[in-house]
């Protein structure tokens, strides 16, 4: 019997599936993402989540974000007080303690894999909620984790210190407590030419560097690996140290946006970096490489005055709400969301849809492109397929036979997200649902004393035939009101009977310092 295979799911931040020549980037060229492609399968119709935490909690529980009361994540910028003197084990103890998460371990899809066998490894940014911390990431099923706990500072490259397995592990060179986030700047000042004092060693380098020791370790291991490595790569703050040579030529690009796509071409080269070694240790036949974004496209490169994204160039304002951000209109010259509307955070297609790619040797089918409607969250469901473990509480739909080629199975009717501004639903056969919420207290409180017409205007419904409008430019909703009435049934079958379960906001869960206290009433 063959080996169980090596699964190693590359994990990009606010990447648009456009920013990827497979997917038509026209102004750079990403070889190593495209070797994925060329020797696997591309996916054409594949969805995340709108924003970076429900995104990676989705895929690590295999439960959509519009779900009420299945898991949460709490507060970011917590690790930060450290700097104020309050001990880390007293942080992570409030954290602990702050709200609930996935029903068991058995329900988070390292605990899957660890129960199949696998050595489980998670490195780079936190892979839960915006504050981890060691105790949580060991129950989750990672035997060995290296990086980030805090996604505030995730925000820049050069962290003074980083943490394994619990323990913090100081940057030689990095000293600055914005982790270089500062170096961030609209002008047209090239990098090297910007202060790097304290910044020393780029995040990513050392990720590299750990990845490459595990799969080295892994020629002579005796137990499968399940390698996760979520990277910051692009999220903005925009900064590169030097612009890649195949963009220093293009005067057409301002030196904010040669940075954004040189970090596009960083993480390239990390991907490169992993296929290299899958060769050289002789793992690449016996091993699986996803590569996918949490969300859909972010564009932290316009500049103020050249179009930033809050002006369209018809003067509206872009709110992503009622108008949506499209490349043609707020000048992004990469069309970072492939022609599609709205970028990450909205719930228009570009803010969730993802690119998705999956070299598999043995089951997918050299430079094979799927149209299938698949989701992050249907990966668990995959891999307890293939590795004929049972699972109960999902809402994903296993790709097996679709990695083979095939259909997804009649289960998948729809994908479903939520978003700071609502839930969307889109079908399997190409109907889109958007949901934007106006009055969340009237439907917080409905049961007690709204009537139907409060309850009406404190949503609005947009409906979209994807297969005739892609950009979602035309509201069908008057036109098709009984599809319309059908999908919004489905929809809050999903949501737990209320649009409200499928704002982001829903999950978060109020940080637990051990101090608090009633509010003393006013004399």
């Amino acid at each position: 019997m063959k080996q169980q295979p090596n699964v190693i799911y590359i994990y990009a931040d606010d990447l648009g599936r456009g920013m990827l020549s497979c997917y038509g980037q026209k102004r750079f060229r990403t070889p190593n993402i495209d070797r994925l492609a060329k020797e696997g399968m591309l996916f054409c119709n594949a969805y995340g989540s709108a924003l970076c935490a429900p995104a990676r909690a989705s895929l690590l529980c295999g439960i959509h974000d519009a779900r009420p009361g299945t898991w949460s994540y709490s507060k970011g910028g917590q690790m930060l007080r450290l700097e104020e003197g309050v001990p880390f084990e007293e942080i992570c103890e409030s954290l602990n303690r702050t709200g609930m998460e996935a029903d068991g371990g058995g329900n988070y899809w390292p605990a899957l894999m660890r129960k199949a066998g696998y050595r489980t490894v998670e490195i780079g940014k936190l892979e839960w909620g915006f504050t981890a911390t060691p105790q949580e990431l060991e129950a989750h099923g990672w035997d060995h984790h290296f990086g980030f706990y805090d996604h505030d500072r995730c925000h820049g490259y050069y962290p003074p210190y980083l943490f394994r397995d619990g323990r913090m592990e100081t940057i030689p060179g990095n000293n600055r407590s914005d982790c270089g986030r500062g170096l961030y700047v609209y002008e047209q000042q090239p990098s090297a030419e910007k202060d790097m004092e304290g910044c020393a060693v780029y995040s990513q380098d050392l990720f590299d560097e750990e990845i490459l020791a595990w799969l080295h370790r892994q020629k002579e291991a005796d137990r499968p690996l399940f390698l996760f490595h979520p990277t910051q790569l692009p999220h903005g703050p925009v900064f590169y140290p030097s612009v890649y040579p195949q963009l220093q030529g293009d005067d057409s690009l301002t030196q904010v946006e040669k940075e954004y796509a040189s970090m596009v071409l960083r993480l390239d080269e990390t991907v490169g970096r992993i296929l290299d070694a899958l060769d050289e240790f002789g793992l690449a036949e016996n091993t699986m490489v996803i590569f996918s974004s949490d969300n859909g496209h972010g564009i932290p490169y316009i500049q103020p005055g050249r179009t930033f994204l809050q002006i369209d160039r018809m003067g509206r304002r872009v709110d992503n709400i009622d108008v949506a951000a499209r490349s043609d209109t707020v000048n992004d010259v990469f069309d970072g969301n492939d022609g599609q509307a709205g970028i990450k955070c909205s719930n228009w297609n570009g803010g969730a849809s993802i690119p998705m790619l999956v070299r598999f040797p043995g089951v997918t089918n050299v430079g094979s492109v799927s149209h299938e409607l698949v989701s992050a969250y249907d990966w668990m469901a995959t891999m307890a397929d293939l590795l004929g473990l049972p699972l109960e509480k999902t809402d994903g739909v296993s790709m097996l036979e679709t990695l083979r080629g095939g259909s997804m199975p009649k289960e998948r009717r729809c994908v479903v997200y939520g978003s700071p501004i609502g839930p969307s639903l889109v079908t399997r056969d190409g109907w889109k649902l958007r949901v934007v919420l106006r009055r969340t207290e009237v439907l917080n409180y409905a049961e007690f004393d709204a009537d139907a017409a409060e309850m009406q205007s404190a949503y609005h419904v947009r409906l979209y035939d994807l297969n005739q409008d892609y950009a979602e430019e035309h509201d069908l909703s008057r036109q098709q009101p009984e599809r319309c009435r059908e999908l919004i049934r489905l929809l809050l079958r999903h949501t737990g009977g209320n649009f409200v379960n499928g704002l982001t906001q829903a999950h978060y869960r109020f940080p637990d310092y051990g101090w608090l206290e009633p509010s003393k009433p006013e004399m």
